[in-house]
């Protein structure tokens, strides 16, 4: 890999933004030296990898890799049979509970969904006694816990024990007989040992040992006789303590030492992972997404986005590169865009090497290379005596040399920066040697016969970043297939450069280049605006589909709505006739009851008139309903007006006619709140009076008024009649009032009540319900309470 060319894609800045989010410095160290990898199995796995430490992170809520420092070192002295010091001992700790912790974290996801980092954790060793046991008697930088051992407990109580004593014998000299004698009431220590403070014209009253004397020389600090033994048993605890904790510390060390080499493994593991873990973080920041990558120089970047330019600043671009020709001679307008997307393609392809995700739209694809070339820029260099142009010829010398099949070659103004003829001339004779390595790539150009040889020669394919020559401002997006025109004399002028001296220019360019831009500028204009209509037309055609759909909703929910009516009209139907059949054969057992009598009196007489009243009540009079004939006369284009009422034999519906097209034998119908277009031919004019080709008779029921009805029976009916007439029944309830009401269904194999039951769950008017009780009707009824 060109590592130079890596510096210049700047892709040493990306690895250092993503060595921001590991912890471990280590982890740090390894990404901003990582190298792109030219092997494709590697890069995939690298890349399953970062995916894999994304799902662990954003999906399952891994906290990473903890962190501890570097500890090689020291884990080798104690491989060697060095003690290390509390603080020694507890960087050592961090690093074997960060293993820990590692390897437990992701205990709870299948290793077949994570199956490359479950194969790295695999490998982790960690000794939860060893960290317990640091954690636990190590309880500072400097200090080891008292309960690190028996031994270790029993001689700190007695020097606890001991300093009491000494400090209360030590308490009778600053009180008693000899507190004349002192210069402060004070005990201080000396040498380890506790003394107290004799004023110098005193110490000869003071039995003891002189430890020390104050720089003015007015003050002795005595070891009084009396605490002299208790000093030296104090000391004698100290060094027994001190012997102690050497010999827990070197314990400890000698465990370390033993773990050593392993633990050195695992230190290795975690800085991987934490890259990993670093890697996906970065996607997350970046919003970027896993590309595909192949070994055969594919490319497809879509809405690719330069991840070193501000996201709120940078405009997506799409590119695609590698299938039906090798090579883009990418041109346009200065300022559009070409450098930042030549620059952005190489990047991507280095970045993916590395296993990082790239800001782009998902499906995005970019293949993996041996090598990279480019050449960008002033490269000029003083040191070198080098001038622009000999720099870009250096670096010509050294791509062309070093370019095979499986190498990108980024060029920027190749040729640029000698004499025009000259240098496209060169152009075109290192753009054909490069189309015969079978390399890929992207050229950037200016030259106007390198634009033309692109549209002949093969594996070579112009493509021109947009540029709005309304508002002279680039649009930053390629078109493949057509070139861009540079478009100076337009920049210069909005720039404000003095008009006669651009007509000047204009003069001075030659025929066929000033006939070339002005037909790649016309074209390109026309394509802007070609690609707007297109933009609108599309625009217009979801808003359309969005309609129709609508509108189709619509339909279905009448349709749906037609139909329940329908149940419900058909339920009501059934049930008046059901009431009325019952209420006649109530009245004529009545009746026959009356005759069977063997001597039938005035009163009986009476008593069957009347019955037989009740029964012509009960049935239909001229008085209860209205018989209204409606009649449809089919429409034809003469008797068709605007308002007609009509009837939509497709729809099965009525409606009123809004707008009438003869021309196109159409008419369009408002159905409620939807309106049709129908053909003239499928409507049926609604006509109250006259002949008619079609009739129908409604009858509307004038009921009388009657008592609130608390029950209803609906043995016999099917399921979907029943819960038509249970809906019928609640509605009328509330409406009346009721707080409770029974439904009679029957015990027969419960289906029927079971539907009732699922029903009365979800109806918003009912309160609870209930089976009956003893005395009731038990299964065979439903009480229900309403709201």
């Amino acid at each position: 890999m060109d590592y130079k060319s890596c510096e210049k894609l700047e892709l040493n800045k990306v690895l250092a933004i993503c060595a921001e989010y590991a912890v471990l410095d280590g982890t740090k160290e390894g990404l901003l030296a990582l190298k792109p990898s030219g092997d494709l199995a590697e890069v995939r796995e690298r890349l399953a990898r970062t995916a894999e430490a994304e799902n662990l992170l954003y999906n399952y809520g891994v906290s990473g890799i903890e962190f501890f420092d570097d500890v090689k070192d020291l884990l080798v002295r104690a491989k060697k049979g060095s003690v290390l010091s509390c603080a020694e001992l507890m960087q050592v700790n961090a690093l074997n509970r960060s293993a820990r912790i590692a390897f437990s974290s992701v205990s709870a996801v299948k290793a077949e969904e994570i199956p490359l980092t479950s194969e790295k954790l695999n490998k982790i060793y960690y000794d939860r006694a060893l960290e317990d046991d640091i954690s636990t008697k190590i309880i500072s930088d400097t200090e080891v816990s008292d309960f690190a051992s028996t031994r270790l407990y029993e001689i700190r109580t007695k020097i606890k024990s001991l300093n009491a004593r000494i400090r209360s014998k030590l308490g009778e000299y600053l009180t008693g007989d000899t507190a004349k004698y002192l210069q402060d009431n004070s005990v201080t220590i000396r040498n380890d040992r506790f003394v107290i403070p004799v004023r110098a014209e005193y110490k000869s009253k003071v039995r003891g040992l002189v430890h020390d004397r104050s720089q003015s020389g007015a003050t002795f600090f005595i070891e009084p006789e009396y605490v002299l033994e208790l000093n030296n048993e104090l000391i004698a605890l100290t060094i027994d303590e001190k012997e102690e904790v050497e010999r827990i510390l070197k314990s400890l060390s000698s465990r370390v030492g033993a773990d050593s080499e392993r633990l050195i493994a695992d230190a290795e593991i975690l800085y991987d992972i934490d890259g990993f873990y670093a890697r996906a973080h970065y996607a997350y920041a970046t919003k970027s997404t896993q590309p595909q990558v192949n070994g055969r120089g594919y490319i497809n970047i879509v809405k690719g986005r330069h991840p070193l330019i501000d996201k709120n600043k940078i405009v997506p671009v799409s590119i695609e590169l590698g299938g039906s020709y090798n090579f883009l001679l990418l041109s346009g307008a200065n300022t559009g865009g070409k450098t930042v997307t030549l620059k952005m393609t190489g990047l991507f392809c280095l970045m993916a090497a590395c296993g990082l995700f790239i800001p782009c739209a998902s499906g995005s694809s970019v293949a993996v290379f041996k090598q990279v070339f480019c050449d960008l820029g002033d490269s000029q260099s003083i040191e070198e005596s080098l001038s622009t142009f000999s720099s870009h010829v250096k670096n010509l010398i050294e791509i062309v040399n070093g370019v095979n099949a499986d190498s990108l070659v980024l060029i920027d103004e190749l040729g640029g920066g000698t004499n025009p003829d000259e240098g496209q001339a060169l152009a075109r004779a290192i753009t054909e040697k490069l189309l015969s390595c079978g390399c890929k790539g992207i050229i950037t150009t200016h030259f106007t016969p390198l634009k033309e040889f692109a549209y002949s020669a093969e594996g070579i394919e112009n493509a021109s970043m947009e540029f709005d020559s309304a508002t002279l401002k680039p649009l930053y997006s390629i078109k493949i297939g057509m070139p861009g025109a540079s478009n100076a004399f337009a920049i210069c002028r909005r720039m404000g450069l003095d008009e006669s001296i651009l007509n000047n220019a204009v003069n001075y360019l030659s025929e066929g280049g000033r006939t070339f831009e002005n037909i790649v500028r016309r074209a390109e204009d026309s394509r802007v605006y070609a690609d707007s209509v297109a933009a609108e037309n599309e625009k217009l055609r979801t808003e359309l589909k969005e309609k129709l759909d609508e509108a189709d909703k619509k339909v279905k929910a009448l349709d749906k709505e037609r139909e329940k009516l329908f149940a419900n009209a058909k339920a009501e139907s059934r049930r008046i006739v059901n009431e009325r059949s019952q209420e006649a054969e109530e009245l004529l057992t009545e009746i026959e009851k009356i005759f069977s009598k063997e001597v039938i009196y005035e009163s009986d007489l009476i008593k069957a008139r009347t019955l037989k009243n009740k029964i012509k009540d009960a049935a239909f009079s001229e008085e209860d309903a209205v018989v209204r004939p409606v009649q449809y006369v089919k429409a034809d284009a003469k008797t068709l007006k605007p308002g007609a009422r009509v009837y939509v034999e497709k729809m099965q519906t009525a409606g009123e006619v809004v707008n009438i097209s003869l021309a196109k034998g159409e008419a369009e119908v408002l159905c409620g709140s939807i309106k049709v277009r129908c053909k003239i031919a499928e409507l049926m004019v609604i006509n109250n009076g006259g002949q008619s080709a079609k009739s129908e008779v409604k009858v509307v029921r004038k009921l009388p008024q009657s008592t609130p009805k608390l029950e209803i029976n609906v043995i016999g009916l099917s399921v979907e009649e029943a819960l038509a007439e249970v809906e019928n029944f609640i509605d009328k309830a509330v409406t009346d009032n009721l707080e409770e009401i029974k439904i009679i269904h029957g015990v027969g194999t419960g289906k029927l009540r079971s539907a009732i039951a699922n029903r009365l769950r979800l109806h918003k008017n009912v309160k609870s319900f209930r089976s009956g009780v003893y005395g009731e009707g038990e299964t065979g009824v439903t009480i229900i309470k309403l709201k």
